[in-house]
């Protein structure tokens, strides 16, 4: 079997389930596992692939991501005869669900379902974990200039939520909407995580927020992107890294 993953999470599920040496095609930010990726051709970014070159690889399937990339791309790929499997997890029981699918699609149930079983039991363990405690209220930002931020409708928001997190920003009607200084400040969160995707935050954006916001310094820490909103393989150690961030665990 002949495969092209163009999300960077869906090149490590195809890993994890045993398929990676069967990849020929993978976008320039799939970096995990990062000893194995180098060796594949990419074929383009998530936004941006070389759909003529994809088609010329002649796979047998191209896994996609609705949020990642783009529906001109996959249309212009299915016309052009390629096979296309695309997938959008909202919440850990979709990425369960999505994890099946698609080891199903690369006939690899069995490696699906261990890595399926694993986020529900991660996240019923989570959930038992912390029921009926004080909630912790938290805003996640993912970029700067302008800073944006998450609402409920996000993979983010999903896992933080396991563990008892009450997302700031949960109403707004955009999934990133944009925020301002004094919004943050005005909703007080308990908790600033900055991520480190798609924006880098450092140690000296917690600080220009703490200053601009008038918010405790330690309330602003820096998150793992990669654990809080890649969907797959990641998942398991996401639920447990979001725990630790709200929890201190």
């Amino acid at each position: 079997m002949k495969i092209v993953s163009l999300c960077p999470s869906l090149t490590e599920l195809v890993y994890d389930l045993d398929r990676g040496d069967e990849l020929v095609g993978i976008t320039t930010y799939c970096v995990h596992p990062s000893d194995r990726v180098g060796s594949v051709e990419k074929v383009g970014g998530t936004k941006d692939p070389d759909v003529a070159r994809i088609a010329e690889l002649d796979a047998d399937i191209v896994l996609l991501n609705e949020e990642e990339n783009r529906v001109e791309d996959a249309e212009a790929l299915a016309a052009a005869g390629v096979r296309c499997h695309s997938t959008f997890p909202r919440d850990v029981a979709g990425t369960a669900h999505m994890v099946r699918d698609i080891a199903a699609a690369l006939e690899r149930p069995e490696a699906g379902d261990r890595i399926a079983a694993d986020i529900e039991e991660r996240a019923r363990r989570v959930q038992r974990a912390w029921a009926g405690k004080p909630a912790v209220t938290w805003a996640y930002l993912i970029w700067r200039k302008p800073y944006m931020s998450v609402n409920a409708d996000t993979f983010v928001d999903a896992l933080l939520a396991l563990a008892g997190g009450r997302n700031v920003f949960a109403e707004a009607s955009e999934r990133y909407p944009e925020i301002t200084v004094d919004a943050l400040r005005d909703a007080d969160p308990d908790l600033v995580l900055l991520g480190s995707e798609p924006f880098a935050f450092e140690g000296k954006h917690a600080d220009e927020l703490a200053r601009a916001t008038g918010l405790p310094r330690e309330r602003f820490r820096l998150a793992d992107g990669e654990y809080l909103s890649w969907h797959g393989s990641r998942t398991p150690d996401g639920i447990d890294y979001a725990e630790r961030c709200l929890r201190g665990t």
